[in-house]
């Protein structure tokens, strides 16, 4: 598939996990991308699997809380493969478990810190150069605690209400100048985050329901939001933008619903009312 010949996808967190398979996938579709990460020799194992496929990418090292390191990522990106069409933030961070007393305040804060102010400073270094082409598209990666209450989670869950938020604001701002924001929860994926969740004192502890969402077999594969994102940016879900798409979703049911969903506010995070659908 050459869907996004001759676009550059910019993939962050790209280095393992759900981030690699976005990263190839976006590549199979025909897009140049950009991995970034903290790990440099992660991103460059990506790389050359995109290589391996015939594809073509280049190895980032980036701290995305740093801003001035990422606008010299964007500089290098813009200058060795061109603007970024497409952004996805798939970084993240969930070390902070059990009651807000409990939690450490400097890792619950560095949750914070890496999800929410790590999206705010890709999206604010990539929208510029989108701006003033007229088209570009951002997907900001949420999960568990976007939409209810994640008592033992409140960092990763304070976190991702809040990227759910900017999303929803960075759309609004932009979607006039062909600029569009969505939000992409990829289900319970088996990550190298999870296994912490999985095998740490603390996550057995404050979080045994995880254990036991894989015990019934809840295990998403993260090639179907890599497939999601990938429709995301060859523009088949143009319509829900600002809003939330999910990897569970089936595709074709959910591209023949989005008008109605659009129109309803659904996928949004808005206070409760009666016939809203929640998120």
């Amino acid at each position: 598939m050459t869907r996004l010949k001759d676009s550059v996808a910019v993939v962050t967190g790209g280095g393992r996990g759900i981030g690699r398979e976005i990263a190839l996938q976006q590549a199979r579709e025909g897009a140049t991308v950009a991995v970034l990460a903290r790990t440099a020799n992660e991103i460059e194992q990506t790389v050359s699997l995109i290589q391996s496929e015939g594809g073509r990418a280049i190895a980032v090292t980036t701290d995305v809380t740093e801003y001035s390191a990422v606008e010299s990522a964007f500089a290098r990106i813009v200058s060795e493969l061109g603007p970024a069409d497409m952004l996805v933030n798939n970084h993240g961070s969930f070390q902070a478990f059990g009651p807000i007393w409990e939690c450490d305040p400097v890792t619950w804060w560095r949750d914070v810190e890496i999800n929410l102010q790590g999206t705010f400073h890709t999206c604010r270094a990539a929208c510029p150069a989108m701006l003033a082409r007229g088209s570009g598209r951002i997907v900001n990666l949420v999960g568990g605690g976007t939409g209810n209450s994640f008592p033992h989670g409140s960092g990763y869950a304070s976190s991702k209400a809040a990227i759910m938020r900017l999303t929803e604001c960075l759309n609004d701002t932009t979607i006039a100048h062909g600029v569009r924001a969505f939000a992409v929860d990829p289900g319970l994926v088996r990550t190298e985050m999870t296994e912490k969740q999985l095998f740490s004192e603390a996550g057995k502890t404050y979080l045994p329901g995880i254990q036991q969402l894989f015990d019934d077999g809840v295990n998403i594969a993260p090639s179907r939001a890599a497939l999601l994102i990938a429709d995301i940016a060859a523009g088949r879900f143009d319509v829900l933008a600002g809003r939330l798409l999910r990897g569970v979703d089936d595709r074709d049911v959910l591209e023949k619903e989005m008008d109605a969903l659009a129109k309803a506010d659904g996928r949004a995070l808005r206070f409760s009312a009666i016939g809203q659908q929640k998120l």
